[in-house]
């Protein structure tokens, strides 16, 4: 099947007008994208700002759709710059944007195994076979990785796992693997929970093990023994309350996300209940390691 890409620079604020316009003419898709490495890092909750200078991709199913869409454009005051209409093959997006994953090994026996890819031959390891789909968590990106590695040097042999944020299931799966006794995964993505329990069937991981939910999901009475949260420093900043509160007297949190100059803050949000530090840091990102005081 052969689709087209309609690209154009626009200025903010006629973004969202022509983003609306472009989907009423037949886009499948449509993104805005940052056309001067101006990065926004974290904008305040509730909050949606776009770049100063962007460049917008609309895809369509045809090249006669993505011209007419083109001429309409055109037509606008002011109308965008660098239009361009461009032929693309449509292919397996998904799975193309994995191509070139391969097993990963995170430290002692724990290996990231994709799917699509043969087990290592390896005497006495622990494999994780993951399918990420559309969630995160491939264990590629170094805030995983630090957490795969954490999870790998101290076993959580027998404990309650709650995982928030848990994208691909991809941690709960390996405290599981791991020794844990049980663990909770919670998102606010519907396809992140769907990714869960999906690559906890693949895994063998039933659901009397593993449960997936929305974060409206309850959580275990009492906390849980380990807490691992992969988001983003802002939510583990505005979640310490809930966070605290979930993680026993006793028990730990693993959490990542946070780039190295924002470790101090978010352990400032912890430090009345945890006695927190950095654990590791890779590639500019941290790890804080902290354990709930009783």
């Amino acid at each position: 099947m052969s689709l087209a890409e309609l690209e154009c620079r626009v200025e903010p604020g006629d973004a969202e007008a022509l983003e609306e316009l472009l989907f009423e003419l037949g886009a499948v898709s449509v993104e805005l994208f940052d056309a001067a490495d101006e990065p926004l890092f974290e904008p305040p909750p509730g909050t949606h700002p776009l770049w100063s200078d962007i460049r917008l991709k609309a895809v369509f199913s045809d090249r006669t759709a993505a011209e007419l869409a083109s001429a309409s454009m055109l037509q606008r005051d002011p109308a965008p710059s660098e239009l361009q209409v461009t032929d693309i093959t449509d292919q397996d997006w998904v799975r193309a944007g994995l191509d070139g994953l391969e097993a990963i090994h995170c430290g002692g026996p724990l290996w990231i195994v994709p799917s699509w890819e043969e087990q290592p031959d390896v005497e006495d390891g622990v494999f994780v076979h993951l399918d990420p789909g559309l969630a995160f968590g491939t264990g590629n990106h170094p805030t995983t990785a630090m957490c795969l590695t954490a999870l790998a040097e101290d076993p959580p042999r027998d404990l309650e796992v709650l995982d928030y944020g848990c994208g691909s299931g991809i941690l709960a799966i390996a405290a599981l693997k791991l020794g844990a006794r049980h663990a909770l995964g919670i998102d606010n993505d519907p396809q992140a929970v769907q990714a869960t329990e999906s690559n906890a069937a693949g895994n063998g991981i039933g659901g009397d093990r593993l449960q997936a939910g929305l974060t409206d999901h309850p959580l275990p009475e009492g906390g849980s023994d380990l807490v691992l949260a992969n988001i983003l420093t802002r939510p583990l900043i505005e979640l310490a309350p809930e966070l605290t509160a979930a993680t026993r007297p006793g028990g730990r949190i693993l959490m990542a996300g946070l780039l190295d100059r924002q470790a101090e803050e978010v352990m400032e949000a912890y430090a009345h209940a945890f006695d927190i530090g950095v654990r590791d840091s890779r590639d500019g990102w941290a790890l804080l390691d902290g354990r709930r005081r009783t």
